[in-house]
């Protein structure tokens, strides 16, 4: 258990058995003849809703005990858009993950990476990338000379399927750094 005082961005709670990362927070507040209270906004981890939350001295509150583990990504159904994974140390043990935990992750990871992924009470909730990734354009439309007034900019396909804008001198073939938190090219790769 933890005190109104400990909810802090970053932290997260087990709220009526689920996950909740906490956003924001007001501090603690007291107001003349109000209790203190610690109003939290929230955004549950399985289902991605965000709650508004006010908390007092005799709340009882539950630090969730998220835990990692390595699962490895094998493929994507293209008929039905279902990810199937497996257990990095026994490819029999497969298992497939529904879109609401992976959340458009999957442009960012290859077929047959290893990668971590965040369980709440034994059930995979999420997937946790890293801050960059290295992917090969598998799709590069041709530079046009003196095509700037769109701001030097193209839409390349990479060869996970994801499409980024990048400057004009990326081609196919090319290696580069994409973040995936926003999504946005980094810079090229020199192999």
């Amino acid at each position: 258990m933890i005190n109104y005082t400990d909810i802090k961005p970053g932290k997260v709670l087990a709220i009526d058995n689920e996950p909740f990362e906490v956003v924001w927070t007001s501090g603690v507040v007291k107001k003349q003849r109000q209790k203190p209270h610690n109003t939290a906004k929230m955004r549950n981890l399985k289902t991605g809703a965000t709650i508004e939350r006010t908390f007092t001295q005799s709340d009882k509150i539950e630090e969730a005990e998220l835990n990692t583990c390595e699962i490895k990504y094998l493929y994507t159904n293209p008929k039905t858009h279902e990810a199937m994974f497996c257990s990095p140390a026994d490819p029999s043990d497969r298992f497939i993950l529904p879109q609401e935990v992976l959340a458009n992750k999957l442009g960012y990871v290859l077929e047959n990476s290893v990668i971590e992924a965040i369980e709440f009470n034994d059930n995979i909730i999420s997937i946790k990338l890293p801050n960059k990734v290295n992917l090969k354009v598998a799709e590069a439309p041709p530079n046009i000379k003196g095509n700037t007034s769109a701001g030097g900019n193209k839409v390349v396909t990479l060869e996970t399927g994801l499409k980024v804008t990048t400057p004009l001198f990326i081609n196919t073939g090319d290696l580069i750094r994409v973040n995936t938190e926003t999504g946005a090219y980094s810079e090229r790769v020199v192999e």
